[in-house]
């Protein structure tokens, strides 16, 4: 086998492990969970970490198993929680798992067969029918409160100001080790994986496979780092919130332009990180990039591979095109292959105006588009004179006082792109 864990330090996605992970996965093809809450009907960003390691797991021959928390996201992970979360309901938890399921599709064949085939997993299924005496009898009489009061995101939550902790959240940890205990003995899982913030539920696990496997029973954990920015913030989130990896929650436009904005320092950790490129490929972007910052080699390179990663490579060339829209040649045909949404995420902020359809069917006349109808120009004489000084631009094309609007002109049947000299756009909504 490969040295996964090499691979994992080099690229730092390796924060710890338990004594023997490494031989273990060095020895022969293992199975390895890690688990998705589904506290959203999607995931974003901050799920990609553990989306790429079960990538890099069945790369270098083992197979991975992805758990969705049907069951323990009725609870609420209390790590890194400084307060109980709200309790979702069934119905909401069942619409949250298979959203999740569909993310997950996109990147590991849960249909393939083989040796090392990923599956997929729904802790519900085997907790459902779990009675609270059965529990507190086969699995709760194998750990002890002191064992569980002395892990970190339980005594955090003790000597906070909080309120404490529920009961409902302290047996979060059995339950999460409960499902290792329960693949180890069904799928013959030796490893569970996730953020250094999961150590102290993932050893419980360990700890409850060692107790109730039977003699030589084993088990592993390994854990990757939390990813930061370079000012130390938290990564994964954007000034409009979360970065999603649903086209639908957060446009593969907004995505790609995540990623290119990215920080020289980080895009140099994130390159490694969030891609699958090999290391000598990498360490020549970075040498590129830092002869030449201001042509951002790495963020382009970044950005592109994991906008095809997520979202495949013509909605990574839709992202491109629409990118070049602000600031390169873009024509008038360009914009109209924009989606609604990207047209908006493009020109987010740009002013914008409404007029009526029947003012467009029957032509409109480009003097009074400017001024009365959308408030763009003061008045029709400053309108005449950005005419007469070839300023003007219909959909990024040039035009002259004699041009009307027709229904022909309209990008997605639904809007009109003004634009004054290079940088003073005005979007027209046509209701």
């Amino acid at each position: 086998m490969k040295n996964l864990v090499e691979e994992l330090r080099w690229r730092g996605l390796y924060h710890d492990s338990m004594p023997g992970t490494e031989e273990q996965l060095l020895k022969e093809a293992t199975s390895a969970y890690i688990g998705f809450d589904p506290t959203a009907d999607s995931l974003h960003i901050g799920s990609m970490v553990q989306i790429i390691l079960l990538v890099h797991l069945k790369n270098f021959g083992h197979r991975p198993v992805a758990l969705v928390g049907g069951a323990t996201g009725m609870i609420g992970d209390p790590s890194g929680k400084s307060d109980e979360r709200n309790l979702l309901n069934e119905e909401t938890l069942a619409k949250n798992v298979a959203g999740i399921k569909s993310v997950l599709s996109r990147f590991l064949d849960f249909n393939a067969t083989g040796a090392n085939a990923p599956i997929m997993v729904n802790n519900y299924d085997w907790m459902k029918e779990f009675s609270f005496i059965d529990f507190a009898r086969e699995v709760g009489k194998r750990i002890t409160v002191n064992y569980m009061m002395a892990k970190d995101s339980v005594k955090k939550r003790f000597s906070g100001d909080g309120v404490g902790m529920s009961f409902t959240e302290f047996t979060y940890q059995l339950i999460q080790g409960y499902d290792f205990y329960h693949l180890y003995k069904t799928e013959n899982c030796l490893l569970q994986m996730g953020g250094s913030d999961q150590w102290g539920n993932i050893t419980t696990g360990t700890e409850l496979v060692r107790r109730m496997g039977g003699e030589g029973a084993k088990a592993y954990a390994m854990t990757t780092p939390l990813i930061t920015k370079a000012d130390g913030s938290k990564f994964g989130k954007s000034e409009g919130g979360n970065i999603w990896l649903d086209a639908d929650k957060t446009s593969v436009y907004k995505f790609y332009q995540f990623w290119l904005n990215t920080t020289d320092i980080d895009a140099e950790k994130y390159i490694k990180i969030f891609t699958f490129l090999e290391k000598d490929v990498i360490d020549a972007l970075i040498a590129e990039h830092h002869e030449a910052p201001h042509l951002r080699i790495l963020q382009k390179k970044l950005a592109e591979e994991i906008t095809v990663f997520v979202h495949g490579a013509e909605a990574f060339e839709t992202a491109v095109k629409a990118s070049a829209i602000l600031f390169g040649n873009a024509t008038a045909a360009d914009l109209k292959q924009l989606d609604e949404t990207t047209f908006l995420d493009v020109f987010e902020g740009v002013p914008q105006a409404e007029i009526a359809r029947a003012d467009v069917d029957g032509g409109l006349d480009i003097v009074t588009l400017l001024n009365e109808k959308s408030g763009f120009l003061k008045s029709n004489g400053e309108a005449r004179r950005a005419l007469a000084e070839n300023s003007i631009s219909v959909n990024r094309e040039k035009i002259t006082e004699e041009f009307k609007l027709s229904a022909n002109d309209l990008i997605n049947d639904r809007f009109i792109l003004l634009q004054k000299g290079k940088k003073n756009y005005f979007v027209i909504r046509v209701v």
